[in-house]
């Protein structure tokens, strides 16, 4: 990943913070056919990422592998009319915000029935804590339960290194990056006002 200094995020429990907050993770691996992309949820224990996928899926089959995990948080378009030094000297041009975290590791298939059904159970009371009437894995009948584990396995990818690229305008002064803020907030299309409160929150807590 292209990562000028300005925009590296170091901070762990900031890149743990983006995987928390964004799950759902692009996972990329090389195979004998070429490069391979999947898309699934995953949640941090310590220093592993914890998955699963079907049975079908190549990653199923690539116990070992040295993979790519991408982590996307909010991004949005930012127009060089936000910037009041465009207004001075009009040599600004249009760029995108965006942060994301990298997770480098190798895959590891896990058929332990046990430790998949642990997994699902804990994702799904994650996920399902807001809900009105949260759903349970054991509200489902066993044997269909028994039947969906049988179909899927689950995959560990060990961090080895992890990077982070957050790149929220810090190239430009502060008051530049304010009227980034200001402008996203009054767009306010998908996404803008997460974006806007990742590079409010910045502002805060740079030093």
């Amino acid at each position: 990943m292209y990562l000028p200094k300005h925009f590296a995020e170091t901070r762990t429990d900031v890149l743990h913070g983006l995987i928390r907050d964004c799950p759902f993770a692009t996972v990329v691996a090389s195979t004998a056919a070429g490069l391979v992309a999947n898309h699934l949820p995953f949640e941090r224990v310590g220093d592993a990422l914890h998955g699963h996928v079907a049975r079908g899926n190549e990653l199923a089959r690539l116990d070992g592998a040295e993979v790519l995990a991408i982590f996307r948080g909010p991004d949005g378009y930012v127009s060089p009319n936000w910037y009041p030094t465009k207004q001075e000297t009009h040599r600004e041009v249009p760029t995108w915000n965006y942060a994301v975290t990298h997770v480098h590791g190798r895959l590891k298939v896990i058929e332990d029935a046990t430790w998949l059904r642990t997994l699902l159970e804990r994702l799904t009371n994650h996920h399902e804590a807001a809900e009105p009437q949260p759903w349970h894995v054991s509200d489902a009948p066993e044997d269909h339960i028994e039947k969906m584990l049988h179909a899927i396995v689950g995959i560990e990818i060990g961090i080895e290194r992890i990077e982070g690229k957050f790149k929220l305008s810090q190239n430009h002064p502060e008051r530049n990056r304010l009227g980034v803020i200001a402008g996203l907030r009054h767009r306010g299309g998908h996404g803008d006002a997460e974006l806007a409160a990742l590079m409010a929150l910045h502002e805060e807590s740079d030093p």
